[in-house]
This record gives structure tokens, sequence and C-alpha cells, in this order.
């Protein structure tokens, strides 16, 4: 029941990295699968974010022997090199590898301190996982319990009642540039939940005018119908291009949408006239040459930390409270895994004393020639009924006292002290 944990974040790896190793559905899916057909880990879960890409499992062996094996899976998987890759990994194990899921799901391990998006990601990462069978026991109550740390997090501290989500973020960079936004126009690629978020803090810093594109006419007009904006064709970028002053682009695409050309013709088409881009797509929907072109400001993913910084201050004091939420759940969860693998442990103690039993009773049998066959068999009865006293009481306790539970550290030590066939050195 050991857990591992191969992962790379903001801060182990710019967006150039970071792009590169993010998952869509299909690829989270088919990494689950192979990683469990390979025999790398028997259970498994994707979690691809904008700032993150992670996978937790539960492996047949050891935790730490395979960290390597999902390392160069990983490496392969994305076509990336391995010391391209190596520097910006890192790996938990079991009790650090539940506390880095926890701090995820509270938002505590974000770019910006207690975003609002991570816990809904977290949610869609489980139910695809779960859905797909890629999960099993160990995942299950581990993300489970990540959720409900992420809920109290945000309900019980003021990281909850005041969030800090990319779309804010880009939202105050835009007012930087054009300052009140009542006369200025937005247009919104993408209709998934980022973008709902974008549309949601243009609506309520007041937006003169809402556009939305999306690949999908159908889904753009019902979102622009819940926002007040308009739909617009998807791809017309000459039209498209001219009147906003705002542009947020967040779509699943392999290669930019918008290029350096493509928008030069549209700067030209528009008298240079200022043009603010905030692409979190990842990877990138907006082609970086495009920064260079003159009134275009384009910000990425990695662009928000200075409003990150300022947001961060007021946040801090918070953090010890959120903390002591993370490790109470650590706690519980460690309990859990303890309970399930003391019971395992006393159940092949007792196969194994059983068996101990059998043995030492045939070896003595020349002595007790002497009892009938009905004696023998009562004494051998008897015998097991001493095993079972010896056994029943500390299975009820590990079963019944969780201070016992949390007591014992380390289950292995144990099945090494009682049941291991090593010889002395």
């Amino acid at each position: 029941m050991e857990i591992v944990l191969v992962g790379l974040n903001h801060r182990t790896a710019p967006v150039e990295v970071r792009e590169r190793v993010s998952y869509t559905a299909e690829q989270a899916s088919r990494a689950a699968t192979e990683l469990r057909s390979r025999g790398i880990l028997e259970e498994t879960l994707v979690l691809s974010t904008c700032n993150r890409s992670e996978v937790y499992g539960v492996p047949p062996e050891t935790s730490h022997e395979s960290a390597a094996g999902l390392s160069s899976f990983l490496s392969e998987f994305h076509k990336v090199q391995p010391d391209i890759l190596s520097v910006s990994l890192y790996h938990h194990y079991d009790r650090h590898a539940v506390r880095h899921l926890f701090r995820v799901s509270a938002g505590l391990d974000s770019m910006m301190l207690g975003e609002a998006e991570i816990l809904g990601q977290v949610r869609e990462a489980y139910k695809f996982a779960y859905e797909q069978g890629a999960t099993g026991p160990v995942l299950n109550r581990m993300f489970q319990a990540a959720l409900e740390v992420g809920k109290r997090v945000r309900s019980e501290t003021e990281l909850g009642t005041r969030p800090m989500s990319v779309a804010s973020a880009g939202v105050k960079l835009a007012e930087r540039i054009f300052g009140k936004l009542g006369q200025r126009t937005a247009l919104v690629l993408g209709a998934g939940t980022i973008s709902e978020q974008v549309m949601l803090q243009l609506r309520d810093r007041g937006i003169g005018q809402l556009l939305l594109m999306n690949r999908s006419m159908e889904r753009a007009e019902k979102l622009a119908t819940e926002f007040h904006g308009t739909a617009v064709p998807w791809g017309e970028w000459g039209d498209a291009l001219r009147s906003p002053d705002v542009i947020v682009s967040s779509v699943a695409a392999a290669e930019p949408i918008l290029d350096h050309a493509t928008l030069e013709q549209a700067m030209a088409a528009r008298g240079n006239r200022a043009l603010f881009i905030m692409d979190l797509g990842l990877p990138r929907n907006i082609e970086p040459a495009a920064a260079e072109i003159y009134n275009v400001y384009l910000y990425n993913l990695d662009d928000l930390g200075s409003i990150v910084q300022q947001s961060r201050a007021m946040r801090e004091n918070e953090i010890p409270r959120a903390e002591t939420i993370v490790d109470e759940h650590v706690g519980k969860f460690l309990s859990w895994q303890a309970s399930v693998e003391l019971v395992g442990l006393v159940d092949e103690l007792r196969a194994r004393l059983q068996h101990e039993r059998t043995a030492f009773i045939r070896e003595r049998m020349e002595t007790v020639k002497h009892l009938s066959a009905h004696d023998r068999q009562q004494m051998e009865l008897l015998m097991g009924e001493l095993l079972e006293k010896l056994l029943l009481e500390p299975a009820e306790r590990l079963r019944g006292e969780k201070v016992l539970r949390r007591k014992i550290q380390n289950v292995e030590a144990l099945r090494d002290l009682f049941l291991s066939n090593r010889e002395k050195q």
C-alpha cells in the first residue's frame, strides 16, 4: 500500500517545459493504462492543470523503486529528453505524497495562494480516473480525503472567502493597462471552466462588450446568453480581432491558435490600437513571438507572478490554519492506511503461527505416542485456541482504537520482525 508521486509544477519548471508534459483527457487515460499494463503502477491518477502535471500511483513493489521507472516512462511518453525533464521533476513518497496532494487541493501549492480552480480540477481528475477504472482503494480514499481538505480550507479560512484565481489575476492585469473596462470590448476564446470564470470576472468589472468564440457554436451561444455577451464564429480572425481591446484564450490545442502573422495583420487593420492578450492555455494558445508586435501586451501563465505576490501578502496569515487542516487529514489517512495494513499483518501472522504449530506438533509426534489419537487431536485444538486468544485481543484493538493505530508508524518493520524468513547474519 505504498504511494508514489512524480510530477512538476510552476516552481520547478517554466511554461516551456510544462506545456510539453501536459495531458489531454485521452493522454491521461492512455498513460494510466500503459503504466498499469507495464506493471509500473497498480493504481494510477494523472492530475494535469495549467501549473502542474503529476502522476499519483500505488506501485506493486516499494514506492522508491518505482519512481525511476515512472520518471523514465514520463520522458518516453511525452518525448522529452530525460536530462531536460529530470531537473524539473519532484518525487514524493507515502506520507509526503499524501501531504503534497492535500496541500494542492487546499490551494497552498498554487501559483496564486488559495486559487479557486484547483479543487474543481482535482475533483475532475479523480472522477475521470475513477470512471476509467484506473484507481483503487488507496487512491480512492486519498483523493476523497483531498477533496474534503479543500472544502474545509475554503469554508473555514480566509483563503476560501477571498479566493484568488487565474481569471481575477488576468483581469487585474487588463485594468492596469486600460483602467476601467466599461468602454472596452473583450473576446474570450474557449468555453471551459476557466473561460467561464474569466467571463464572470469581466462582467463583474463592467466590461462594455463581451464576445465569445468556441469551436462549438452551440456552446458559445449558450454561454454568451448566460453572460449577456455575443457568440462569434470560430476562426474568422479577420473580423473577430478588429474590435476587442482584451483577448483571453483558454483552449485545449496542441499548437498555437493565433500566430505572429495573424496578429500582425490584425494590428495593422486596427491601426495598431493597443491589444491586451492573456494566454491561459497549456500548451500555449498564442505564439510567443506575438509579444514582439508593437502595442501587443501578451501575458502567459508565468507572467502572473507579480499580482500573485501582491495578493499573497494578504493571505499568508491564513496559511497556518490551512496547514493545520491538512495535517489533521494526513493523520486520518495514515491511520486508515495503517489499520488496513495492520489487519492484513494480523492475518498473515495467524497463518504463519498456524503453520508453525502444525510443524511443531509433527516434529514432536514421537514424544507423545503414548497419547491416543483423540488426545493428540485435543492437544492440537487447544494449541490453536491459545494462538487465536493471543491474536484476538490485539486484532480487536487495532480495529477499534485509532490512537493505537496512529502509534504504529512502520507496519513493514513489524512484518520484517515477525514474518521474515531471512537468516540471521
